[in-house]
């Protein structure tokens, strides 16, 4: 009998940021990898630069098909604690991902599944979405919204470590008898 895969997961990451960037150079990287052997992926990889003069880093989301770049981050000053992730930022990146569903991509990326995500916004529409259409979802979730996830799911979405293998394991079983889009 064939294992049980769903098709939404998340690589699973402790709560610290260095753990997040790595986890996004591996969502980025794999995908890249994917494309470039003809599977049609899209979604939004995150990177994080620098803060010009302190403070936060500046958070975006870069569409994996075109490279258009989405500020994600709002510049709070060098000392600011709050939150600095700009809901509309978010609002305007979430058309690539209707657009990867209208286009019926095989596989596509959310960047995470956090804050917003965790209390049905960001991007928690376009993942149901994208899942009840039957296409992969693959995301980063912090251990600290892991349960969170876990009731997005129905305790159904799989939870996958960060690394390569894990990643390659659960596309092939979420891509079933798929074939690249320039397969003949």
């Amino acid at each position: 009998m064939a294992p049980i895969v769903s098709d939404l997961a998340a690589v699973v990451v402790p709560g610290d940021m260095a753990h997040g960037d790595a986890a996004d150079a591996l969502l980025a990287d794999f995908c890249h990898s994917l494309q470039g052997i003809g599977w049609r992926v899209g979604g939004l990889a995150q990177r994080r630069l620098p803060a010009e003069g302190g403070g936060k880093p500046r958070m975006q989301l870069v569409d994996l098909r075109t490279g258009q770049v989405f500020s994600i981050s709002q510049h709070l000053g060098p000392l600011s604690r709050a939150c600095s992730l700009d809901p509309g930022g978010v609002a305007r990146a979430s058309g690539v991902l209707r657009q990867a569903l209208a286009d019926r991509m095989q596989l596509v990326v959310t960047n995470r599944f956090g804050e917003l995500e965790s209390t049905g916004g960001g991007f928690a529409a376009e993942m149901a979405a994208l899942a009840d259409a039957g296409i992969p979802v693959l995301t980063v979730v912090a251990h600290r919204h892991l349960e969170a996830w876990r009731r997005f799911t129905g305790g159904m979405g799989d939870e996958l470590p960060a690394r390569l293998s894990a990643l390659q394991a659960w596309f092939t079983l979420a891509a079933g008898r798929a074939a690249p889009a320039g397969a003949a």
